[in-house]
């Protein structure tokens, strides 16, 4: 199985200067299975970039799997270059909005309103299809078998669990860390307190024992006193989460788009340093455009 991310820039594209190394594209994942299935994490900017690199091999099936419907992760769908080629299939995965009780297929449909997008879904030459799943429901492609799980962020967020021949990759979207929203003197604050680790539990389980995380590690631990309720998550907390569930690699992804290069880079090594010496053998890395991962 192999891993590759075209888009690992939080909340907003932030190209320039000072995000090349990281690159400034939204979130987009790249995995192949071993029998080579084309799975896509998450529509991003950083999905266009891919779809340039797919028309070489044409004709393109793509599944691609949305953790969750906020701009930054699906922004980059309607410039999927495959979506308006004869002979492609994309098929598309995500959850059911129990806000606008619709399913997936309203990623697409609310981009494409001619006000806001100049190409109707009616016209792009593909075969589209949507399929939205349920939490904890598995979809098997050849050789690969992808699982949802519910994370914790304001919407509906998918993490999505990727098996493949004894190998894994676990990719949050966009997670907040649980915790009581009540005071401890407060009367709700013991029921809402198994509810979060009941949450939390089944999250871990999820996870446990994959060979490749992949974390929104938007904050420092600092910054996330400040940020608390806003669905994304910090270095600390996502270090504690791979070591908890016992996790081989970690990549911390969706990075502060108003951070530079440099600055992400520092604010990582503080975190990691803080860390240092209880990894016990687990590799935390930052993710970045054109990273590759084989397993």
């Amino acid at each position: 199985m192999k891993v590759k991310f075209w888009g690992v820039r939080g909340s907003i594209p932030s190209p320039g200067p000072h995000t090349v190394r990281y690159g400034g594209n939204t979130t987009c994942i790249e995995v192949r299975s071993d029998e080579g299935k084309l799975i896509v994490l998450d529509a991003g900017t950083g999905i266009f970039a891919l779809a340039q690199k797919l028309l070489r091999e044409l004709p393109v099936e793509a599944n691609i799997f949305i953790t969750h419907s906020h701009w930054d992760h699906i922004h980059g769908l309607p410039f999927f270059t495959p979506l308006f080629i004869p002979g492609n299939k994309v098929r598309m995965y995500g959850a059911f909005d129990p806000v606008s009780g619709n399913g997936v297929e309203q990623v697409m449909d609310v981009q494409l309103q001619y006000s806001y997008f100049p190409v109707r879904e009616a016209e792009m030459k593909a075969a589209i299809e949507y399929e939205t799943l349920s939490i904890g429901e598995a979809v098997e492609l050849g050789d690969a078998v992808i699982t949802a799980s519910l994370l914790n962020h304001p919407v509906i967020d998918f993490g999505y669990r990727i098996d493949c021949n004894g190998k894994s990759v676990f990719f949050t979207g966009d997670h907040e860390p649980y915790y009581n929203i009540y005071d401890p003197e407060d009367a709700d604050y013991a029921g809402y307190q198994a509810l979060m680790e009941e949450k939390l539990a089944a999250v871990d389980d999820a996870m446990r024992g994959v060979d490749v995380l992949i974390v929104d590690s938007s904050y420092t631990i600092k910054e996330y006193e400040s940020k608390k309720g806003w669905g994304h998550g910090h270095f600390d907390a996502s270090i504690a989460m791979a070591l908890r569930v016992g996790a081989k690699q970690l990549y911390c992804t969706h990075h502060e788009p108003t951070r530079s290069d440099d600055e992400l880079e520092a604010v990582f090594a503080e975190a990691l340093a803080r860390h240092r010496n209880s990894l016990h053998g687990l590799s935390v890395q930052l993710a970045r455009e054109g990273l590759e991962i084989e397993l």
